[in-house]
């Protein structure tokens, strides 16, 4: 990064504020409050949700495509996945939720018994058998499904029978009756990274089902029937100690599906990204790290990407600051960031400050600058007298 070592210099790494701004959108309104006197550079936070494809690509040149695939609800849609070259190795970039996405459904049309993830898996035989791949990368999040993954195994010839060998569908209504997994058609596979960024276990009152069944539809009595189904899919898979894995419960128990058939390793989405687009050497750089993103709650302390960022800035020693629609979990973030802006705070209803986010943003880091300008030059001083003592 060039300017003057006298200015500021800050790294703008907002995610999406759902609903209302996109990663890029939010860290434009940042800079715009910042104004003229701070160098910035601009780079959105993906963790392996939304945005995570976009990110990837920027960070390493990559490029779009598209093929024809199953929606959640089995309805011919076109989704796209990134194609990106790591040294010698073609790689996919896939987001589940380009196939298998919430947003695809409008809200009369979500049926959770109904749905799977069967057009995520085509987007990957795509990727093998059109792009040629010799790796694939998967984000995992905004998921409208919760059939732990059956549906991605099925498109690459995994087979799921009742007790009188009939071949199942692979959504909940029908793998409540499955007896009996054949994986011995299964296609031959690149290596398979999931990017995760929860770490929900597959069942019980943190898993799939009972954290996110409700989110996609599910009732009280249907939420108890999908964690029942989870749990005999996984005993029947041979798969149990996958089912009780970090993550298996991401995206309706993608995680676990990507594990118990198809050899994939779950790794922290914001450690992928964060390594692959430099994040340490970026951060090292600058003065102030600003971060954010629509709702920073709970779940933002377990994997969310605003708080790995934060946790990097601690370890290199570089404040690091959030801006969020609503921050629910004020006091324990307020021990992980060196500041932290809620935007609901300036207006009467939520519904407000989605819709005028931008504004809201811009204005409430105008704002805070000051302050900020002080936490750089306490975070100077501290350097200073480090190297002083080395």
């Amino acid at each position: 990064m060039s300017g003057d070592v006298d200015r500021r210099r800050a790294l703008l790494a907002c995610d999406k504020f759902k609903g209302s701004l996109r990663a890029m959108e939010a860290c434009e309104a940042v800079a715009r409050g910042l104004g003229d006197d701070w160098v910035v550079e601009m780079c959105p936070l993906a963790d392996g949700g939304e945005g995570f494809v976009d990110t990837m690509i920027a960070a390493m040149s990559g490029e779009l495509l598209l093929a024809r695939v199953r929606d959640a609800l089995g309805r011919e849609v076109e989704a796209s996945y990134g194609l990106v070259q790591r040294g010698s190795q073609r790689v996919a970039v896939i987001e589940m939720a380009s196939a298998s996405g919430m947003w695809r459904m409008a809200g009369g049309e979500r049926d959770v018994m109904a749905s799977d993830t069967y057009g995520t898996g085509q987007l990957i035989r795509h990727a093998i058998e059109v792009s040629r791949v010799d790796e694939i990368l998967v984000g995992l999040g905004g998921s409208a499904t919760n059939d732990g993954g059956a549906g991605m195994a099925a498109a690459l010839g995994v087979k799921f029978f009742d007790e009188n060998g009939r071949v199942l569908s692979p959504c909940p209504r029908e793998l409540q009756h499955v007896a009996r997994v054949d994986v011995s058609q299964r296609m031959p596979l690149p290596p398979i990274q999931v990017a995760c960024d929860v770490d929900n276990s597959l069942c019980g009152p943190k898993g799939a089902s009972a954290v996110y069944g409700p989110q996609k539809g599910a009732s009280a009595e249907q939420v108890v029937l999908l964690d029942a189904c989870l749990g005999r899919l996984a005993e029947i898979s041979g798969a149990s100690e996958c089912a009780l894995v970090p993550g298996a419960g991401a995206a309706g128990g993608l995680g676990f599906g990507f594990m118990a058939y198809a050899d994939a390793k779950l790794v922290s989405g914001f450690s992928l990204v964060a390594e692959i687009a430099d994040w340490r050497n970026r951060v090292a750089e600058v003065d102030l790290v600003i971060t954010g993103e629509g709702s920073l709650d709970e779940q933002s302390l377990h994997g969310k990407g605003p708080v790995g960022m934060a946790r990097l800035c601690g370890e290199l020693g570089v404040p690091c600051v959030a801006v969020a629609g609503r921050c629910a979990s004020e006091v324990e973030l307020r021990r992980v960031f060196d500041d932290v802006v809620e935007l609901r705070s300036c207006v009467a209803s939520a519904e407000e400050s989605m819709a005028r986010a931008a504004e809201l943003i811009e204005q409430r880091v105008l704002e805070k600058r000051g302050d900020w300008r002080k936490l750089v030059e306490v975070a100077r001083g501290k350097k200073q007298e480090k190297r002083e003592k080395c």
